[in-house]
């Protein structure tokens, strides 16, 4: 069983009192958790990887861990003191207006790269490629896939785990080829698409929530 600080379990119970049919994924939704803290903990980075809604819910992500979601991330003092002695006034600008970000890239994008790809090798090798290109054994791979037999989705799992990442499924109440691949999965309790999905939002903001508890204080980087 996981063992988790205070702190960033309180999200877990939160959601799960939102959200009581959710109380079957409680453990799964800590174990990948800690796989992804772990990762940021030896300065690695999660990909992500999704079709569709999903590919939005991949984009959504990334966003709340690139930037501030709920509390401030100034930057150290340090690094806020270094950008102002490279330059005034637009290193005070950086020092004032930067965030601290916990790194995330969500593989729908990059269309030149991607439309390249496709045209000269082959669509569903897509994500596989970026996660061949990006990924190193520090990384995390988030596949998101409402029936878990995504394609693209498996082939960037299987290049992951190639490179001694480690993958965490986010799919549906059924077992699946991302399953069975995957390190953790979170298996939310329906098997319609949209519910599915509205079942995997309110879980990666929890995920969200838990790493900048983890990673910041209300005033400072702690990592």
């Amino acid at each position: 069983m996981i063992v988790l600080n205070e702190h960033v379990t309180r999200h877990v119970d939160l959601l799960i009192k939102r959200y009581p049919v959710l109380e079957c994924c409680r453990n799964a939704i800590c174990e990948g958790f800690t796989l992804m803290e772990d990762a940021y903990r030896h300065h690695g980075k999660l990909l992500i990887a999704g079709n569709g809604g999903s590919a939005a819910d991949a984009e959504h992500i990334v966003g709340e861990l690139m930037k501030s979601f709920k509390q401030p991330r100034r930057l150290p003092a340090a690094f806020a003191d270094t950008l102002r002695s490279i330059h005034e006034p637009m290193g005070s600008t950086l020092a004032e207006a930067l965030q601290g970000a916990l790194p995330a890239i969500a593989l729908d994008g990059h269309f030149a790269l991607t439309t390249a790809y496709m045209n000269d090798v082959d669509p569903q090798l897509c994500f596989a490629q970026q996660v061949n290109g990006y990924g190193t054994e520090n990384d995390v791979l988030l596949g998101i896939s409402t029936s878990g037999n995504s394609k693209n989705v498996l082939y960037a799992a299987i290049t992951a785990k190639a490179k001694q990442m480690k993958v965490i499924g986010l799919t549906c109440q059924h077992n699946s080829d991302l399953s069975r691949l995957a390190d953790v999965t979170v298996q939310v309790p329906e098997t319609e698409t949209y519910m599915i999905q509205e079942l995997h939002l309110p879980i990666y903001h929890c995920w969200c929530l838990m790493l900048e508890d983890a990673f910041f204080d209300k005033n400072n980087i702690i990592i």
